[in-house]
């Protein structure tokens, strides 16, 4: 499977726009899975921690290899405090944090998925990215299906194609729409249903997008969606990109050291399914194409958002997913 492309190729003339790829799994130790990831795209391997694991200078950039909570990697505000005197009872503080955060993660290295976070790529290489998930597959990689305690997710970061405010609104438009399908194709897993890591947008906060009256700049864009969504918890997490364009803001969301300012959509919905061998994250990258191609055309996105708002307006019925089955074949 090749990854299709999408309405705006390019971030310019020279460069195709990239795809950070975010994917977790269970069964393989943060230390293999980076020495994959080196056999794969070069660099260098360091240790960070016990955990935690970086592959330096490849082709593509710098990855990261964890186990993917913060509580079994050592805190650096505890290694680095500043003491008046550098006594022999910091140190022991010291050594005891680092080792008993190194025993934790020992022990729950089974429940607490690793997780690779790739370096923004070209989305036409996804290809090569899916060469590393056969290897980890063919290693024993277990995914969220092989465990009713495994949520485990791949995320994409795709290049924003434009920052302006209509462009962002257009493909949040576009995604409310086809999410309904997007959960359809991709068969979230109930494990992820349960948890909160990729909760779908309220009905009420489609709707306001969706009107044709609404019309926002960018500031009020943000701020509505900051008050609609007081979470980074979404299917479609936007908080990345809003950090991204006003690093300023007052909102504590948009300060979080768990939330990276990158010129991005934060899509977190697809689940990770190594141990099938079709499954890919081209196919992935091509479900999200879908949201691009109708984004970029503005009379059907104009027409589809009407339809949404008239449907959910008179209606709480289940066939709207009936009729985005019946878009997606034309």
């Amino acid at each position: 499977m090749n990854p299709e492309a999408p309405p705006v190729p390019r971030c310019d003339e020279e460069h195709l726009r990239r795809v950070g790829v975010e994917i977790e799994f269970a069964a393989i130790a943060p230390l293999r899975a980076a020495q994959l990831v080196q056999e794969h795209f070069g660099g260098s391997l360091e240790q960070f921690d016990p955990h935690r694991f970086k592959i330096l200078d490849s082709r593509w950039g710098n990855f990261t290899i964890e186990l993917d909570s913060k509580y079994v990697h050592p805190d650096h505000q505890v290694l680095e405090e500043n003491t008046p005197d550098d006594s022999e009872w910091h140190h022991l503080r010291r050594e005891i944090h680092q080792r008993s955060r190194r025993l934790l993660g020992d022990a729950v290295a089974g429940i607490v998925p690793t997780e690779i976070v790739c370096p923004p790529i070209p989305w036409l290489a996804l290809n090569e990215l899916d060469s590393l998930f056969d290897a980890l597959r063919l290693e024993g990689a277990r995914d969220t299906r092989d465990s009713l305690l495994y949520g485990f997710g791949l995320h994409l970061n795709p290049e924003v194609p434009s920052l302006e405010a209509d462009s962002l609104l257009a493909h949040l438009r576009a995604y409310m729409i086809l999410a309904a399908w997007l959960r359809e194709e991709i068969d979230i897993d109930i494990t992820r249903q349960i948890l909160p890591h990729a909760n779908p947008f309220t009905k009420e906060y489609a709707l306001k997008v969706l009107d044709a009256a609404y019309a926002p700049d960018l500031d009020t864009l943000i701020e509505d969606y900051l008050t609609a969504n007081p979470s980074r918890n979404r299917e479609l997490d936007l908080l990345p990109l809003f950090a991204y364009l006003r690093p300023d803001h007052p909102n504590p969301l948009l300060a979080g050291e768990l939330v990276s300012p990158r010129p991005t959509f934060h899509y977190r919905l697809p689940n990770a399914q190594l141990s099938q061998p079709d499954w890919s994250a081209v196919c992935e990258w091509n479900r999200w194409v879908e949201v691009e191609r109708l984004a970029a055309d503005t009379e059907l996105l104009a027409e589809r958002s009407a339809t949404y708002v008239d449907h959910y307006r008179r209606s709480h019925m289940p066939q709207w997913l009936d009729r985005l089955k019946e878009w997606m074949k034309e």
